[in-house]
């Protein structure tokens, strides 16, 4: 079987930027998630260019990895050049990375779905959604606009279960019920 590539026959997934592995929140480094060039050993789909995460290489993520669906939505799963890393959608429209920092509290807003904690950071336009209470942690990039933040969570988060959770998300309402000092 013989792939040939036509001019335009590449795809990129533009505007994705996510911390680089040195960076301080808040600051941002871009990521350039593009397809490769190179046309993947066996196949005609590029693989996706995705920087691993610093401790992508943790043996926790592994058992994530191989529990990741093969679709979320209508986007299929997708090749991948970097350890931890996944890709759905031509182009990419969800970006997942394990071995991302462990986020410490936080006031960004958590949301809990199938027993997964997750810390929303909405940008413009891509969100940052990350695995509270677990290490490694996992990030997942997206846009809203492209896909549904709900349909990503509810895809994702049977595979981020197999990390397992050491705490949780505190929200307003559990403080309500702490106990008074005396």
């Amino acid at each position: 079987m013989h792939c040939r590539r036509t001019p335009g026959s590449a795809r990129t997934a533009r505007n994705l930027r996510v911390p680089g592995p040195a960076s301080r929140p808040g600051i941002w480094s871009v990521l350039a998630v593009a397809a490769a060039a190179a046309l993947a050993l066996g196949g005609c789909s590029p693989a996706v260019d995705v920087a691993p995460a610093a401790d992508a290489a943790n043996p926790a993520c592994a058992p994530m990895m191989v529990a990741l669906p093969d679709a979320i939505g209508d986007a299929r799963l997708r090749k991948t050049n970097s350890q931890a890393t996944a890709a759905w959608g031509d182009p990419s429209q969800v970006i997942l990375r394990c071995g991302v920092n462990v986020p410490g509290p936080t006031t960004d807003r958590c949301v809990s779905v199938n027993d997964v904690d997750w810390v929303i950071k909405e940008g413009n336009p891509v969100w940052t959604l990350t695995t509270f209470g677990r290490e490694p942690a996992t990030e997942i990039l997206m846009d809203p606009n492209k896909i549904s933040s709900a349909t990503v969570l509810a895809d994702l988060s049977g595979a981020a279960g197999k990390i397992k959770a050491s705490r949780n998300c505190v929200g307003q309402e559990d403080l309500q019920h702490l106990p008074t000092s005396k």
